[in-house]
Protein backbone atom coordinates (compact mmCIF):
# COMPACT_ATOMS: atom_id res chain seq x y z
CA UNK A 1 0.00 0.00 0.00
CA UNK A 2 2.81 2.39 0.97
CA UNK A 3 4.69 1.67 -2.26
CA UNK A 4 1.52 2.29 -4.24
CA UNK A 5 1.08 5.71 -2.64
CA UNK A 6 4.71 6.56 -3.39
CA UNK A 7 4.13 5.49 -6.99
CA UNK A 8 1.08 7.75 -7.31
CA UNK A 9 2.73 10.79 -5.75
CA UNK A 10 5.83 10.45 -7.95
CA UNK A 11 3.79 11.11 -11.10
CA UNK A 12 3.58 14.81 -12.07
CA UNK A 13 0.01 14.57 -13.41
CA UNK A 14 -1.15 12.91 -10.17
CA UNK A 15 0.57 15.61 -8.12
CA UNK A 16 -1.43 18.16 -10.12
CA UNK A 17 -4.60 16.11 -9.57
CA UNK A 18 -4.16 15.93 -5.80
CA UNK A 19 -3.41 19.66 -5.65
CA UNK A 20 -6.58 20.33 -7.65
CA UNK A 21 -8.52 18.07 -5.24
CA UNK A 22 -7.17 20.15 -2.35
CA UNK A 23 -8.30 23.41 -3.95
CA UNK A 24 -11.71 21.95 -4.79
CA UNK A 25 -12.15 20.76 -1.18
CA UNK A 26 -11.53 24.24 0.22
CA UNK A 27 -14.00 25.78 -2.22
CA UNK A 28 -16.70 23.14 -1.64
CA UNK A 29 -16.21 23.21 2.11
CA UNK A 30 -16.92 26.95 2.26
CA UNK A 31 -19.41 27.62 -0.53
CA UNK A 32 -21.11 24.22 -0.40
CA UNK A 33 -21.96 24.91 3.23
CA UNK A 34 -23.70 28.17 2.34
CA UNK A 35 -25.46 26.47 -0.59
CA UNK A 36 -26.93 23.79 1.69
CA UNK A 37 -27.80 26.16 4.55
CA UNK A 38 -29.51 28.63 2.18
CA UNK A 39 -31.18 25.81 0.18
CA UNK A 40 -29.62 26.90 -3.11
CA UNK A 41 -28.75 23.48 -4.54
CA UNK A 42 -31.03 23.80 -7.59
CA UNK A 43 -29.75 27.34 -8.14
CA UNK A 44 -26.16 26.04 -8.07
CA UNK A 45 -27.14 23.35 -10.57
CA UNK A 46 -28.60 25.95 -12.91
CA UNK A 47 -25.39 27.97 -12.87
CA UNK A 48 -23.24 24.85 -13.36
CA UNK A 49 -25.16 23.42 -16.30
CA UNK A 50 -25.80 26.81 -17.86
CA UNK A 51 -22.03 27.40 -17.90
CA UNK A 52 -21.77 24.81 -20.66
CA UNK A 53 -22.81 27.60 -23.00
CA UNK A 54 -19.58 29.41 -22.14
CA UNK A 55 -17.55 26.28 -22.87
CA UNK A 56 -19.16 25.91 -26.31
CA UNK A 57 -18.59 29.57 -27.20
CA UNK A 58 -14.97 29.40 -25.97
CA UNK A 59 -14.26 26.34 -28.12
CA UNK A 60 -15.87 28.04 -31.12
CA UNK A 61 -13.70 31.15 -30.59
CA UNK A 62 -10.58 29.09 -29.93
CA UNK A 63 -10.00 30.35 -26.37
CA UNK A 64 -9.57 28.54 -23.03
CA UNK A 65 -12.85 26.67 -22.20
CA UNK A 66 -12.44 27.35 -18.46
CA UNK A 67 -12.30 31.08 -19.22
CA UNK A 68 -15.51 30.85 -21.25
CA UNK A 69 -17.22 28.81 -18.54
CA UNK A 70 -16.10 31.30 -15.91
CA UNK A 71 -17.45 34.35 -17.74
CA UNK A 72 -20.72 32.56 -18.46
CA UNK A 73 -21.04 31.35 -14.84
CA UNK A 74 -20.57 34.87 -13.44
CA UNK A 75 -23.06 36.37 -15.93
CA UNK A 76 -25.63 33.68 -15.06
CA UNK A 77 -24.97 34.27 -11.35
CA UNK A 78 -25.75 37.99 -11.67
CA UNK A 79 -28.89 37.33 -13.72
CA UNK A 80 -30.18 34.75 -11.24
CA UNK A 81 -29.32 37.02 -8.29
CA UNK A 82 -31.24 39.95 -9.81
CA UNK A 83 -34.29 37.82 -10.63
CA UNK A 84 -34.38 35.74 -7.44
CA UNK A 85 -33.64 38.40 -4.81
CA UNK A 86 -37.30 39.38 -4.36
CA UNK A 87 -38.93 36.45 -6.13
CA UNK A 88 -37.19 33.40 -4.69
CA UNK A 89 -40.45 31.40 -4.61
CA UNK A 90 -40.85 31.63 -8.39
CA UNK A 91 -37.22 31.28 -9.45
CA UNK A 92 -37.28 27.55 -10.30
CA UNK A 93 -38.76 27.96 -13.82
CA UNK A 94 -36.24 30.73 -14.58
CA UNK A 95 -33.32 28.58 -13.41
CA UNK A 96 -34.65 25.65 -15.42
CA UNK A 97 -34.85 27.83 -18.54
CA UNK A 98 -31.32 29.18 -18.05
CA UNK A 99 -30.07 25.65 -17.41
CA UNK A 100 -31.56 24.41 -20.69
CA UNK A 101 -30.59 27.52 -22.68
CA UNK A 102 -26.97 27.34 -21.53
CA UNK A 103 -26.65 23.67 -22.43
CA UNK A 104 -28.30 24.30 -25.80
CA UNK A 105 -26.00 27.21 -26.63
CA UNK A 106 -22.97 25.11 -25.74
CA UNK A 107 -24.07 22.17 -27.89
CA UNK A 108 -24.88 24.40 -30.90
CA UNK A 109 -21.56 26.27 -30.82
CA UNK A 110 -19.65 22.99 -30.49
CA UNK A 111 -21.59 21.65 -33.50
CA UNK A 112 -20.62 24.78 -35.44
CA UNK A 113 -16.93 24.29 -34.63
CA UNK A 114 -15.09 22.16 -37.23
CA UNK A 115 -13.41 18.98 -36.03
CA UNK A 116 -13.96 16.47 -33.23
CA UNK A 117 -13.55 17.69 -29.65
CA UNK A 118 -12.48 14.79 -27.48
CA UNK A 119 -11.89 16.98 -24.44
CA UNK A 120 -15.56 18.00 -24.16
CA UNK A 121 -16.36 15.01 -21.94
CA UNK A 122 -13.84 16.16 -19.35
CA UNK A 123 -15.83 19.38 -18.84
CA UNK A 124 -19.10 17.47 -18.54
CA UNK A 125 -17.94 14.64 -16.26
CA UNK A 126 -14.57 15.85 -15.02
CA UNK A 127 -10.99 14.80 -15.65
CA UNK A 128 -8.97 15.86 -12.65
CA UNK A 129 -5.93 13.91 -13.84
CA UNK A 130 -5.64 16.21 -16.85
CA UNK A 131 -5.50 19.41 -14.79
CA UNK A 132 -2.78 21.73 -16.08
CA UNK A 133 -0.62 24.17 -14.14
CA UNK A 134 -2.70 27.06 -15.50
CA UNK A 135 -5.85 25.43 -14.08
CA UNK A 136 -4.18 25.13 -10.67
CA UNK A 137 -3.28 28.81 -10.69
CA UNK A 138 -6.88 29.74 -11.49
CA UNK A 139 -8.20 27.44 -8.74
CA UNK A 140 -5.74 28.78 -6.18
CA UNK A 141 -6.49 32.44 -6.94
CA UNK A 142 -10.26 31.87 -6.81
CA UNK A 143 -9.95 29.95 -3.54
CA UNK A 144 -7.89 32.79 -2.07
CA UNK A 145 -10.55 35.30 -3.17
CA UNK A 146 -13.33 33.22 -1.57
CA UNK A 147 -11.41 32.81 1.72
CA UNK A 148 -10.62 36.54 1.98
CA UNK A 149 -14.15 37.78 1.22
CA UNK A 150 -15.91 35.16 3.37
CA UNK A 151 -13.53 35.98 6.24
CA UNK A 152 -14.37 39.69 5.94
CA UNK A 153 -18.15 39.22 5.70
CA UNK A 154 -18.57 35.97 7.69
CA UNK A 155 -20.75 37.48 10.44
CA UNK A 156 -23.12 39.14 7.98
CA UNK A 157 -23.25 36.01 5.78
CA UNK A 158 -24.05 33.95 8.88
CA UNK A 159 -26.88 36.31 9.88
CA UNK A 160 -28.31 36.40 6.36
CA UNK A 161 -28.14 32.62 5.97
CA UNK A 162 -30.23 31.85 9.04
CA UNK A 163 -32.58 34.83 9.24
CA UNK A 164 -32.60 37.44 6.47
CA UNK A 165 -35.20 39.66 8.15
CA UNK A 166 -33.21 39.74 11.39
CA UNK A 167 -30.10 40.54 9.40
CA UNK A 168 -31.87 43.51 7.80
CA UNK A 169 -32.87 44.81 11.24
CA UNK A 170 -29.22 44.64 12.27
CA UNK A 171 -28.33 46.84 9.32
CA UNK A 172 -26.83 44.08 7.21
CA UNK A 173 -26.85 44.94 3.49
CA UNK A 174 -28.38 41.62 2.57
CA UNK A 175 -28.88 42.48 -1.12
CA UNK A 176 -25.15 42.96 -1.71
CA UNK A 177 -24.35 39.83 0.30
CA UNK A 178 -26.96 37.82 -1.58
CA UNK A 179 -25.47 38.86 -4.91
CA UNK A 180 -21.98 38.11 -3.63
CA UNK A 181 -22.98 34.65 -2.39
CA UNK A 182 -24.49 33.68 -5.73
CA UNK A 183 -21.40 34.94 -7.57
CA UNK A 184 -19.35 32.78 -5.17
CA UNK A 185 -21.43 29.81 -6.30
CA UNK A 186 -20.51 30.67 -9.89
CA UNK A 187 -16.83 30.85 -8.92
CA UNK A 188 -17.14 27.47 -7.17
CA UNK A 189 -18.44 25.98 -10.39
CA UNK A 190 -15.31 27.20 -12.20
CA UNK A 191 -13.04 25.66 -9.54
CA UNK A 192 -14.91 22.34 -9.57
CA UNK A 193 -15.36 21.86 -13.33
CA UNK A 194 -12.07 20.05 -13.90
CA UNK A 195 -12.59 17.73 -10.93
CA UNK A 196 -16.08 16.30 -11.46
CA UNK A 197 -17.49 18.22 -14.42
CA UNK A 198 -20.62 20.32 -14.83
CA UNK A 199 -22.98 17.34 -14.69
CA UNK A 200 -21.78 16.06 -11.31
CA UNK A 201 -20.92 19.33 -9.57
CA UNK A 202 -24.25 19.50 -7.70
CA UNK A 203 -23.54 16.21 -5.92
CA UNK A 204 -20.11 17.29 -4.70
CA UNK A 205 -21.43 20.69 -3.67
CA UNK A 206 -24.25 19.20 -1.58
CA UNK A 207 -23.24 15.78 -0.18
CA UNK A 208 -20.27 16.77 2.06
CA UNK A 209 -22.03 19.83 3.59
CA UNK A 210 -25.24 17.82 4.13
CA UNK A 211 -23.37 15.14 6.09
CA UNK A 212 -21.28 17.75 7.92
CA UNK A 213 -24.41 19.63 9.03
CA UNK A 214 -25.51 16.71 11.22
CA UNK A 215 -22.21 16.74 13.14
CA UNK A 216 -21.87 20.50 13.49
CA UNK A 217 -22.92 22.85 16.24
CA UNK A 218 -21.91 25.95 14.26
CA UNK A 219 -21.48 27.10 10.69
CA UNK A 220 -17.70 27.25 11.10
CA UNK A 221 -17.53 23.65 12.27
CA UNK A 222 -19.74 22.65 9.35
CA UNK A 223 -17.29 24.30 6.94
CA UNK A 224 -14.31 22.48 8.46
CA UNK A 225 -16.00 19.06 8.45
CA UNK A 226 -17.32 19.60 4.92
CA UNK A 227 -13.82 20.48 3.71
CA UNK A 228 -12.33 17.36 5.31
CA UNK A 229 -15.06 15.13 3.89
CA UNK A 230 -14.53 16.57 0.41
CA UNK A 231 -10.81 15.93 0.75
CA UNK A 232 -11.50 12.31 1.71
CA UNK A 233 -13.95 11.81 -1.18
CA UNK A 234 -11.71 13.42 -3.81
CA UNK A 235 -8.48 11.76 -2.66
CA UNK A 236 -10.15 8.33 -2.35
CA UNK A 237 -11.95 8.61 -5.69
CA UNK A 238 -8.81 9.84 -7.41
CA UNK A 239 -6.72 6.94 -6.05
CA UNK A 240 -9.34 4.33 -6.99
CA UNK A 241 -9.72 5.75 -10.49
CA UNK A 242 -5.94 5.59 -11.00
CA UNK A 243 -5.59 1.93 -9.95
CA UNK A 244 -8.64 0.73 -11.89
CA UNK A 245 -8.24 3.07 -14.88
CA UNK A 246 -11.78 4.47 -14.65
CA UNK A 247 -13.27 7.99 -14.81
CA UNK A 248 -11.98 10.09 -11.93
CA UNK A 249 -14.99 12.46 -11.70
CA UNK A 250 -17.53 9.64 -11.64
CA UNK A 251 -15.45 7.69 -9.10
CA UNK A 252 -15.22 10.68 -6.75
CA UNK A 253 -18.99 11.16 -6.84
CA UNK A 254 -19.61 7.42 -6.43
CA UNK A 255 -17.44 7.38 -3.28
CA UNK A 256 -19.33 10.40 -1.92
CA UNK A 257 -22.70 8.84 -2.79
CA UNK A 258 -21.85 5.51 -1.12
CA UNK A 259 -20.85 7.31 2.09
CA UNK A 260 -24.00 9.44 1.86
CA UNK A 261 -26.35 6.44 1.54
CA UNK A 262 -24.49 4.52 4.25
CA UNK A 263 -24.90 7.54 6.51
CA UNK A 264 -28.64 7.71 5.79
CA UNK A 265 -29.00 3.96 6.36
CA UNK A 266 -27.23 4.16 9.73
CA UNK A 267 -29.49 7.05 10.74
CA UNK A 268 -32.57 4.98 9.85
CA UNK A 269 -31.28 1.98 11.81
CA UNK A 270 -30.58 4.15 14.86
CA UNK A 271 -34.05 5.71 14.66
CA UNK A 272 -35.61 2.25 14.30
CA UNK A 273 -33.74 0.92 17.35
CA UNK A 274 -34.83 3.91 19.43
Amino acid sequence: MYNSLIEIMSLPFMQHAFMAAFFVSICIGIIGTFVVVNRMIFLAGGIAHGSYGGIGIAIYLGILPMFGAGIFAIILSFLIAVISYKNSERIDPVIGAMWAAGMSIGIIFIDLTPGYHADIMSYLFGSIISVASSDLWIMGILDFLIIILVSIFHKDLLAMSFDREFAKLRGVKDKILYYMLIVFIGISVIVTIRAVGLILVIALMSIPPFIAEKFSSSLYKMIYISTILTLIFTFSGLSISYFYNISSGATIILVASIVFFLYLSILKIIQYIK
